[in-house]
């Protein structure tokens, strides 16, 4: 008996290793990815997932060396790198709906956990279903797998590097976020010249009594026009990072 269980420790061990050097990395990961890494989302659930994505990504992973503190730090800094890179994109849902509430006079409408506005709350939570219902798990093995072959298990990330990766997919975020908000941009716009134009010709008309409903009513009907084509750009660039993560960190 003592031996068999020598012979199943022997066998069970260097994947029990695997499995845990690949964690280190999705376990930080797991922090800051979409959805996943959400407040809302409670701690149970994180951690299950990270546990299935690193059960899913095992299997396609060069055999680890010794697990150290070295390695522990160097990981748990690679899988951060990779989130953060996955949450810029992803956030930029967010910021389009809280830019457009604020340019449409809807910032602040209904109450959340963390301040944003109904617009953002509203296409955030429905971009993360999309994400889901097109098989965001899938894509996220994928691209743990993928990240070894440019950062193999203990490699130590070059710093400028990083820097620039880091500001490119900020900046595309930010790009990204003002792009989905253009309508909502182009909306404000009209209405700001046609109050101006409106108080120019009826100085005694309240126009903000006329403007307000306008505005919102405008808002609202343009968020149901627009809100399949922003999900759906949104879906399509956060899907081009996930094939393509370490763009923009090699000049």
């Amino acid at each position: 008996m003592t031996e068999a269980l020598l012979i199943l420790h022997d066998l069970a061990m260097p994947h029990v290793l695997a499995f845990l050097a690949v964690f280190l990395r999705v376990g930080a990961m797991i922090l800051l990815l979409p959805g996943f890494g959400d407040r809302l989302i409670p701690t149970q659930v994180r951690l299950a997932t990270g546990f299935a994505l690193a059960v899913g990504a095992t299997p396609a992973v060069p055999p680890p060396g010794p697990i150290d503190a070295a390695m522990v730090a160097t990981e748990g800094a690679i899988g951060l790198a990779f989130g953060a890179v996955l949450r810029f994109t992803a956030q930029a849902l967010l910021m389009a709906g809280t830019m457009a509430a604020q340019l449409t006079s809807l910032a602040q409408l209904f109450g959340s956990v963390e301040p944003s506005s109904a617009i953002g709350n509203l296409l955030n939570m429905a971009g993360l279903c999309l994400l889901m219902a097109a098989g965001l798990p899938v894509w996220l093995v994928e691209t743990i797998v993928r990240s070894y072959e440019v950062l193999p298990m203990g490699a130590v990330m070059p710093g400028p590097d990083v820097a620039l990766w880091g500001v490119s997919r900020l900046a595309h975020g930010f790009a990204l976020a003002f792009g989905l908000a253009a309508p909502f941009a182009l909306l404000a716009i009209l209405y700001n010249l046609a109050m101006g134009v409106i108080n120019r010709a009826m100085p005694q008309l309240m126009v903000a009594l006329v403007g307000a409903p306008a505005i919102t009513g405008a808002a609202g009907v343009l968020l149901l026009l627009a809100a399949p084509v922003i999900l759906l750009a949104w879906k399509a660039a956060v899907f081009a990072v996930l094939a393509d993560p370490i763009r923009g960190a090699l000049p």
